[in-house]
Parts: structure tokens; C-alpha cells; sequence
């Protein structure tokens, strides 16, 4: 099967050749095992030409010092967590620095509520213990324990998900660098160049809370929600961009004044002031992130190019702004009328959404 069949590539399928053509330009010193130096990763996340020919693509719009102290992070002998609110990037960056390290970001656990410890130690096959007996070739590796034996980076979304005690199976793999096997009175070493990125949602606080002596093994990078309605126009139409040629949509489905409609909607009800500062506002219930923001307009795009005639309109943009905003109707319901009646309708370039938006909620 093709790549194109697949509808997520990794970082290190769909920028090959900018890897290449970094790894091929690299005269910084890299760690051990480290197929970029930690210069040339930046380089490959927040983008900038390559010589006069080679132009790397922004993968993280932001505080280019942010990434520069995470991937130092991940040159020492600390783990890395990346915390903010939903939609800062997290995954998206985590993902884009395994790729750039080590070449392959698909070394991940997931983290739930009922997530086991044999997914962050290792589990058992169980034929091959009836038959044999406890022994290596019985052993299932986690992705954490095979990163440890390959000298890799090992991915783990929303840590704090994850049950307490299950966290503390992390505590002797980030201080030790070593995977006790008591079954065998044996241990697994961890191979120079293995780290762990972790992503933790900080609207999660207080469900999963790390222990003082976990906190203490990882550096915190903290991702902020832009500063700037312009950069986040220009996350959200880089995102579009990717998104649009992976589901064979209209090139050019979504006009710019749309996603600068629905992004200035997004961060006033998000902030609780419209962006000129005058007005003081009440927030709904939903988060309304940079990503939440990028999925209203990408299925927009969506009944645009199939229901309707191929460029999003503010009927397509209402349905998803309106399901966004009202997470809770019973409250957030008076919340969005608020806004609609107070800001949307005395805007003359938003008021065909405004209509759009009161058609649906009453």
C-alpha cells in the first residue's frame, strides 16, 4: 500500500527529504545516537532556509526559545514534558522531535484511565511461557522498553491519564536509565540517545497528578495558545493545508476570510474579550483551541465540497462553531446568544454568520 492510502503519514514519511537534506548539511555536534544535532532539530521544527536551495517547512509557529530548551532537554539525562492546554501542539510537536532524533516517532504509548503497567514495562507472551518457562524470548517489549534496547525516543500522550501507580513504573527507567525483570533477576539498560518526550493536558489537573519524585525527572516545557490572532490565522491555514491534500479536498475550499472569521470567534469567546479590548465577555464551557478551531473548518470544508458548491459559506461555518461553543447547552447556550447579540450582529462582515448561528440554536 501506498502512502497516500494512509490517512495519517509521520513526521518521517512526509518530510523525508527535508530530513535528508538536513542530516546532509549538519556540521553541529550531535549526541550519541542522535541522527540530527539539536541546532539541526530546531532547524527542522520551526523552519528557515537550507543553504540557497533547500527551504525547511514550519512545523510549530511560536517562541522559537520554547522549542530550543526542549529538545536541549532531551540531550541530558532528564525526560521532557510538554504541558499546556488542549490544542497547543503537544502531540504535534512531541511527534516532530522523535522524527527529527532518532527517525522514527511511532514509539508511543498512549495514555488512558485503564492503561496497564506492561505498557510501560512489558508483558508476557504467553505461549512461549507455558512452554519454556520465564526467559527474554517470553517477554512482550513495550514500546518504552524497546526505545531503551534501539537507543530511541519513546512517546507518552497525556501522562496524567494514567493511573498513579502505573506512572511510578517510569521512576527507575528516568533516574536508573534501567528496566528491572525480577522474574529473571535480570535488567534492561537503556541504549545511549533514549529519552521520553511526555505530553500532559493541564486541564487534567488534579485527575492523575505526578509524584514530587516524578515531577523531578522531568524538565516542564510549558506551550502557550498564540499570542496573536495573526499567528494563529497562520497555524490554522498551515494545518488546513496539510489536512486538505490528505482528504482530496478543493484547494481552495476554505477563503481566508473564513478562517479569519472563525479564529477571531474562537479566541474572544476563548479570552472573554474581543480583540479590540472593549468589550468584557462571558466563556463557555469548551475549550476553543487553535485545534478545535482547525476541525470546525476542516469540516466545513468537508459539507462544502460535498453538500454544497465547493467554497465553504457561513451556513457550513455555523454548524461547527455553534457544536463547538455549545458543550454544555444549558449554559453556554446564553453564553453564545450573548456574543452573537452583542459583538457578531454589529460586525457587518460577520453578520451572514450571525444569521447562520441564530437559525440554529433558536
Amino acid at each position: 500500500m501506498s502512502e497516500q492510502n494512509f490517512l495519517h503519514q509521520y513526521s518521517e514519511e512526509k518530510y523525508k527529504d527535508e530530513l535528508a537534506a538536513l542530516a546532509k548539511a549538519d556540521k553541529s555536534p550531535k549526541p550519541e545516537n542522535w541522527k540530527l544535532s539539536p541546532k539541526a532539530v530546531v532547524h527542522f521544527l520551526m523552519g528557515g532556509p537550507l543553504g540557497s536551495k533547500v527551504k525547511i517547512s514550519p512545523k510549530y509557529f511560536g517562541d522559537r526559545r520554547l522549542i530550543e530548551v526542549a529538545v536541549a532537554s532531551l540531550a541530558t539525562d532528564r525526560a521532557l514534558l510538554l504541558v499546556g492546554v488542549p490544542g497547543t501542539a503537544k502531540t504535534w510537536v512531541s511527534e516532530h522531535i522523535a522524527a527529527a532524533i532518532c527517525g522514527d516517532s511511532k514509539i508511543l504509548v498512549q495514555g488512558t484511565a485503564g492503561i496497564m503497567e506492561d505498557a510501560l514495562r512489558y508483558g508476557w507472551n504467553y505461549a512461549t511461557l507455558l512452554k519454556d518457562g520465564p526467559s527474554m524470548d517470553a517477554i512482550v517489549p513495550s514500546p518504552v522498553m524497546y526505545a531503551m534496547q534501539s537507543g530511541k525516543i519513546a512517546r507518552i500522550e497525556e501522562l496524567t491519564r494514567i493511573p498513579s501507580d502505573v506512572q511510578d513504573s517510569l521512576l527507575t527507567v528516568l533516574s536508573e536509565k534501567s528496566l528491572p525483570v525480577p522474574e529473571l533477576n535480570q535488567e534492561i539498560r537503556a541504549v545511549s540517545g533514549f529519552n521520553i518526550i511526555a505530553t500532559s493536558n493541564t486541564r487534567d489537573k488534579g485527575v492523575n497528578e505526578l509524584s514530587a519524585a516524578l515531577q523531578r525527572r522531568f524538565n516542564v516545557v510549558e506551550l502557550p495558545l498564540p499570542k496573536y490572532l495573526k499567528d494563529e490565522v497562520k497555524i490554522v491555514q498551515n494545518r488546513l493545508d496539510a489536512i486538505k491534500y490528505t482528504v482530496e479536498l478543493e484547494k481552495n475550499a476554505i477563503p481566508e476570510a473564513a478562517v479569519l472569521k472563525l479564529v477571531q470567534v474562537f479566541r474572544e469567546l476563548r479570552n472573554g474579550i474581543v480583540e479590540e479590548g472593549s468589550i468584557k465577555l462571558k466563556s463557555p464551557s469548551a475549550g476553543l483551541s487553535t485545534a478545535e478551531a482547525i476541525s470546525v473548518l476542516n469540516n466545513a470544508q468537508v459539507l462544502a465540497t460535498h453538500f454544497g458548491d465547493g467554497v465553504v459559506s457561513d451556513k457550513d461555518l455555523a454548524v461547527g462553531l455553534t457544536n463547538a461553543v455549545l458543550k454544555d447547552p444549558q449554559n453556554d447556550r446564553a453564553i453564545f446568544n450573548e456574543y452573537l447579540e452583542v459583538v457578531m450582529k454589529n460586525r457587518e462582515e460577520m453578520k451572514p454568520l450571525y444569521d447562520a448561528c441564530k437559525a440554529l440554536i433558536f
